[in-house]
């Protein structure tokens, strides 16, 4: 598997013949033009033309006359905003845990961080009620959840001082089980019911509770932790060539991978903390991206963190509109797009691009 991944690493991908910047401009446009329709979409329909002048209104500084500047600017615009980076923050983890564990089945899942930020935020709606739990409470315990369980995944995958990914692996997943029965029984033990119906909700992933001073922080956070990623991607092209290829060209790969399991923690705390649990962004997005601009990280991170985010920002649409005026839980959106949308990958001759030829 690994080396049929390498020889891709030389690959271009079907978009290979252009440069990446014109790849970018192309998507962040597609993005631009997403989030505007977005934004506008719901039980209140609202034009594009509307939506960037009540935008451009408050960005300059004054409220925009008219009943919609409450729906746009309060409700709709840091739902989208926290979608954005929510679906940037969880395909980039996704990736960076690929390359870790050089295998491209790899996601932050796989490594028990998901289920570590959920068993803190269920942990704090099991004990402090659903009413209870503040603004910052759940997000902070999830995590924190997040981080303490990327730490003894840390202590359990080292070996002779240095993190070995097959430990990794089995680790996050032993881990990641242990946490998710742990999750089930404080569910079973709560007699909350408002309480109980939030976890289901919260364990499927939803943007519902997004709100200006937690989009600005996710997006903050998620922000520079990519732009770091995107420092070090050269990196990450030698670590998955192995701990042999990547020390004869000079880098210690044990001191990489424990920088990015720090990266993908904190990804991964600060988004579920935002949205829950959002399952196959972060396996579906870098195979996609891959089969697109080809697997070097240089040019597949950009454009992981673009097509994660336009995924997450059309996946939460028809969750608010497919059953308006109840929503769905994102999670069953990702997932139904996810899975059809990988085995159409595998089924058009992509097995190589995500490495399981």
């Amino acid at each position: 598997m690994t080396e049929v991944w390498n020889r891709r690493l030389r690959g271009s991908g079907l978009l290979g013949r252009l440069p990446i910047s014109v790849v970018l401009l192309m998507l962040l446009a597609m993005l631009v033009l997403s989030s505007l329709v977005a934004v506008g979409l719901g039980p209140v329909s609202i034009p594009p033309g509307e939506v960037t002048s009540i935008v451009g209104a408050h960005l300059a500084g004054r409220n925009a006359p008219g009943p919609s500047d409450f729906i746009v600017w309060d409700l709709r615009v840091p739902r989208v905003l926290q979608g954005v980076f929510v679906g940037a923050g969880l395909a980039v983890a996704g990736l960076l845990t690929q390359a870790m564990v050089r295998n491209p089945l790899g996601e932050p899942f796989v490594l028990g961080l998901t289920s570590g930020a959920g068993v803190g935020a269920v942990l704090v709606l099991t004990s402090l009620g659903a009413g209870v739990a503040g603004l910052l409470t759940l997000p902070l315990a999830a995590f924190g959840g997040a981080v303490v369980t990327a730490l003894v995944v840390f202590a359990f995958s080292r070996a002779q001082g240095r993190i070995q990914p097959g430990r990794l692996v089995m680790t996050g997943i032993a881990i990641g089980q242990l946490l998710a029965g742990v999750i089930s029984f404080l569910l079973l033990r709560t007699h909350d019911v408002n309480a109980q119906q939030q976890i289901l909700f919260w364990i499927l992933g939803s943007l519902a509770g997004a709100q200006w001073p937690l989009a600005l922080t996710c997006s903050a956070v998620v922000l520079v932790l990519v732009l770091v990623s995107a420092a070090g991607a050269g990196r990450l092209n030698l670590l998955v060539l192995g701990d042999e290829g990547a020390a004869s060209l000079g880098l210690d790969a044990a001191r990489v991978r424990t920088v990015l399991l720090g990266v993908v923690a904190l990804l991964t705390g600060t988004v579920v903390a935002v949205s829950g649990s959002i399952g196959f962004i972060g396996l579906i997005v870098p195979n996609l991206t891959r089969l697109l601009v080809g697997a070097d990280h240089r040019r597949a991170l950009p454009v992981t963190a673009v097509l994660g985010a336009l995924l997450i920002v059309w996946a939460d649409t028809a969750a608010r509109l497919v059953l308006a005026p109840t929503e769905l839980p994102i999670g069953i959106l990702t997932a139904a797009i996810g899975v059809p949308l990988f085995l159409v990958i595998l089924r058009r001759g992509a097995a190589g691009a995500v490495g399981l030829s």
